[in-house]
């Protein structure tokens, strides 16, 4: 009666513990435009942790890349996610329960810090004047973005330890369990069939 220990996808499983802090929360806002500036200490709280983690994150797969270059901030990781991936910008997720569609790294593409990012540090550091900034629009794009972060940390680590280039593909399906609210696309993922 033993137990058989395997790799904790750490990163992984901190994801899924924040979107299914985000699903208790759709239970009282509704993901819809007309709440996107809606805000409130759990929103704070989720878009704290999330961000926070996407730092984390984001240093871990640039030190991947270049384990040379100091990567101490926003600018250094984008500088060197911008080198090694190019289309790292393009990438969304869906909330298809609400006809959402999140590309929360768009602003990289005209070498900005997103607006979520700019939001946490607002609300971490301003708090008593700027905690409106932590709204269900920055909350929502912060976790995408986390997503698409810990898929590509997941996919390069991957690729490293098994020497071979993979597809998203086989990197979301060895990434379990399935996330239950945000996706990336559905090229992304293998086809289930229904019997």
């Amino acid at each position: 009666m033993g137990i058989t220990v395997g790799k904790n996808l750490v990163h992984w499983n901190y994801f899924l513990a924040i979107e299914q802090d985000l699903a208790q929360v759709s239970r009282f806002i509704e993901f819809n435009e007309n709440n996107f500036k809606c805000y409130s200490i759990e929103l704070a709280h989720l878009l704290l942790a999330s961000t926070s983690e996407v730092d984390v994150v984001l240093k871990a797969l640039c030190n991947l890349f270049d384990n040379e270059m100091k990567h101490e901030n926003i600018n250094d990781y984008r500088k060197t996610i911008v080198k090694y991936l190019p289309h790292f910008h393009e990438e969304f997720c869906m909330l298809n329960r609400y006809s959402l569609k999140l590309n929360p790294w768009s602003s990289w593409d005209k070498n900005s810090s997103p607006l979520w990012w700019k939001a946490n540090n607002n609300v971490k550091h301003h708090r008593d004047e700027k905690f409106n900034e932590a709204n269900l629009k920055n909350t929502l794009n912060s976790i995408a973005g986390l997503h698409v972060c810990v898929l590509y940390y997941y996919k390069k680590l991957f690729e490293m330890t098994e020497n071979n280039v993979l597809s998203m593909k086989k990197v979301t399906f060895r990434l379990n369990p399935e996330p239950s609210l945000i996706h990336v696309g559905e090229d992304y993922y293998y086809n289930t069939l229904v019997g």
